[in-house]
């Protein structure tokens, strides 16, 4: 392990005195926007897909399109321990942002090569930043790491929301794709800017004392474990759910609701669950609680999904909040934030790795079977594997301490 020691004028190493006084309303405030910028790459890419293909995108083009981020996430995300030693996590922020905003500009520019280095070079950008908030947090609000954890997921899936939602829109509104998509630039900007403020200290020198190696750690594996199946719900979900609702009979403009009611109503769970969380001696039970909604609500989809479809899509929708309480566990389960960026970088690499074939196993077996009743079986089997995770990540241990 790699632990945080702070330089100090006499030579001797004090706590994080200084990143407490930072964390005042602006530091919120920066953090909330960088959030809101972690999914809008993805989400208005998507909306815009059909779009594209009327344009002369092909087939293969957009499924590349579809399957890109989560594996940029999975293999950018590996690097981030790297910049965290060249550059600091707050340094390394801002480079991700950075890269975000590059990558959002070169997607509209001519051609289809442009649109997907652009995808990559964005989702990059994201990948970073996925795995530096919560080394954030941990680093700049150690006594409300619960509360600034549900605020940015919240803000994260509110952004995400927005970039599926105004895309269209905004594309009608300015008559091409171009500036539709271009236009979330201007909001990746205006991150940059809130955050330059806190990316200007020099780097803090870190001692490498190491401790118990991450990939030999059971609990970091049960975060990882946990991160992935999550993760695996999360994308079959925005993948499949539209189409499932659409085999049941349900138009497109309603299975697109259906799914966009269920992002929309798990925005007030991602903000509660881990404030309460942090408060529990013990997050495996509020994990077990989380997945259950989400087995019913699979379960339902497989048995009723006309009949039911709005409650499913409720309890998925609040089911999903396994992910800010994973997040969460990057903190407790650490002691700075450097051991809190190296298990962030090994759970979202390598949960996200594993959560890339969720959704072609889901649409193979849909095709071989010519129904959903065994994808939603095997999505209900699942949960009984992310209870598991959640109660070995959700143990009150510190990973690298003696236990």
């Amino acid at each position: 392990m790699v632990a945080v020691v702070h330089a100090h004028p006499s030579g001797a190493t004090t706590p994080s005195s200084q990143s407490r006084r930072r964390a005042g309303a602006g530091l919120t405030v920066a953090v909330l926007l960088v959030a809101f910028n972690l999914r809008i790459a993805v989400t208005s890419l998507g909306a815009l897909l059909d779009h594209l293909g009327d344009l002369g995108v092909s087939a293969t083009t957009q499924g590349v399109l579809t399957s890109l981020p989560v594996l940029c996430f999975a293999l950018v995300g590996a690097t981030a321990m790297v910049v965290t030693r060249r550059f600091g996590v707050d340094r390394g922020l801002a480079l991700a942002l950075v890269v975000l905003t590059l990558g959002l500009v070169l997607r509209v520019l001519d051609g289809t090569p442009a649109l997907l280095v652009g995808t990559f070079v964005s989702c990059s950008g994201i990948a970073l930043g996925n795995v530096l908030i919560p080394a954030i947090v941990k680093e700049h609000f150690p006594g409300k790491v619960g509360t600034m954890t549900g605020a940015y997921t919240a803000v994260l899936s509110l952004g995400s929301a927005a970039g599926a939602a105004l895309t269209v829109p905004l594309t009608n509104a300015t008559g091409t794709w171009r500036l539709g998509l271009g236009l979330w630039a201007a909001v990746a900007v205006l991150a940059v800017v809130a955050w330059a403020p806190f990316a200007r200290g020099a780097v803090e020198r870190r001692s490498t004392e190491r401790g118990t190696p991450l990939w030999r750690n059971r609990t970091a594996w049960a975060v990882t474990v946990l991160f992935g199946t999550q993760s695996t719900f999360a994308y079959v979900m925005m993948s499949w759910l539209p189409s499932l609702y659409a085999d049941a009979g349900f138009s497109d403009e309603t299975a697109g609701l259906l799914l966009a009611v269920s992002i929309t109503l798990g925005v007030p769970f991602f903000f509660l669950a881990p404030r309460l969380a942090g408060r529990m001696h013990q997050q495996g039970h509020l994990v077990a609680a989380c997945t259950v909604l989400t087995m019913v609500g699979w379960a339902g989809l497989g048995l009723a999904p006309e009949g039911g479809a709005w409650l499913w899509a409720a309890l998925l929708g609040a089911g999903g909040a396994v992910f800010p309480i994973v997040l969460l566990c990057f903190a407790l389960r650490t002691t700075s934030s450097v051991d809190t960026a190296a298990l962030s970088t090994m759970a979202q690499s390598v949960g996200y790795l594993l959560a890339a074939g969720g959704p072609f196993l889901v649409g193979s077996l849909h095709d071989a079977t010519d129904s959903w009743a065994l994808p939603c079986t095997l999505l209900v089997g699942l949960g009984f594997v992310q209870v598991t995770a959640g109660y070995l990540a959700g143990r009150p241990v510190k990973i690298g301490a003696a236990h």
